[in-house]
């Protein structure tokens, strides 16, 4: 499905993806099957999106950047791709790669930084500024974003157990399921 007022260049579409009001997907853009695609969302030229995605309201998502399967962004999310940003500079060597792996979560008005690696699962606070990687399952928020704790693939925040093999395994409250996290990252959260 695709709005009469959207305005869709030669991308790919995949099947039974809605495209809503007033959205553009430029030239060489991919966007995968069962994908939802809120009102004003702006994807640039060979963007590409996996499947079941849905991005919402005025996002603006620049060329550079991947995204996996399964991930959710909230409205007015923008990604950015140009580290050293000027109006008169431009070409596709001042690109840098951005990429939000499977099953991540991005909240309301977020701003990642080119160059950016977002975790599976990882989940990333409302009103973030994104200037660093953030791991697998990795919980982090505010400007800047911090890592803050983990959480599980359902998206609830996960509990310290055990250590095993240099590892923190972490057990979800509401799930059950058992998560392993590097003993480093968990011991450096900031509370």
């Amino acid at each position: 499905m695709i709005h009469e007022s959207a305005y869709v260049e030669e991308a790919e579409i995949g099947e039974g993806t809605s495209i809503w009001h007033f959205v553009h997907i430029r030239k060489g853009a991919k966007i995968g099957k069962n994908c939802n695609i809120g009102k004003g969302v702006y994807i640039d030229t060979n963007v590409e999106v996996g499947n079941n995605c849905k991005i919402q309201n005025f996002t603006s998502i620049y060329q550079g950047v991947k995204i996996g399967s399964d991930v959710f962004i909230g409205p007015h999310v923008c990604f950015t791709n140009d580290s050293y940003p000027r109006a008169y500079i431009w070409d596709d060597d001042r690109l840098v790669e951005t990429i939000v792996h499977n099953g991540a979560s991005i909240g309301a008005n977020s701003t990642i930084v080119a160059g950016i690696k977002i975790g599976k699962y990882a989940l990333i606070g409302a009103g973030s500024v994104v200037t660093k990687d953030v791991p697998d399952f990795g919980l982090v928020y505010g400007n800047p974003a911090q890592l803050k704790g983990f959480v599980c693939e359902c998206g609830k925040r996960l509990q310290e157990t055990r250590e095993v093999d240099n590892k923190i395994v972490c057990t979800c409250p509401a799930c059950g399921k058992d998560i392993q996290v590097e003993t480093t990252l968990f011991r450096g959260i900031k509370e």
